[in-house]
C-alpha cells in the first residue's frame, strides 16, 4: 500500500527529468485549458486528465518517454495510471509543472 502511495505521487526511485527531456520525452501537462494558460513548460503538450482517455493516439511510440504534471502531482498520478493502463510503458509523474520545470 505504501509502495502505491509512493508511485502514485510521484516518490518512487530518483528519475532524471533532465536526462529523460534531452532523450526525447514527451511533457504532458494535464491541467485543465484555462490553467495551462496561465502558465506552463515550454514545449509540453496539454490534454486535460479528464479527456486524456480518449487522446492518447497522439501519442503513437507506446515505448517513448512521457511525463506527467499538473499542479500538485496528483492529476499527473492519475494520467501516470492512465496511460500505463493503455500500454505506455515508460511513463515518469513529474509532479507539479513548476517543480519538474526545475528538474529540468
Amino acid at each position: 500500500m505504501i509502495e502505491l502511495l509512493k508511485n502514485l505521487f510521484g516518490f518512487g526511485p530518483k528519475v532524471n527529468y533532465a536526462e529523460l527531456v534531452k532523450s526525447g520525452a514527451v511533457i504532458l501537462d494535464v491541467r485543465s485549458k484555462g490553467e495551462y494558460s496561465g502558465g506552463h513548460i515550454k514545449g509540453s503538450v496539454n490534454i486535460p486528465v479528464d479527456s486524456l482517455g480518449n487522446n492518447t493516439s497522439r501519442f503513437t511510440d507506446k515505448n517513448k518517454p512521457i511525463i506527467t504534471c499538473c499542479a500538485s502531482g496528483m492529476r499527473s498520478g492519475m494520467a501516470k495510471n492512465i496511460l500505463k493502463s493503455k500500454g505506455y510503458t515508460q511513463v515518469y509523474n513529474g509532479g507539479s509543472w513548476i517543480g519538474l520545470q526545475t528538474k529540468i
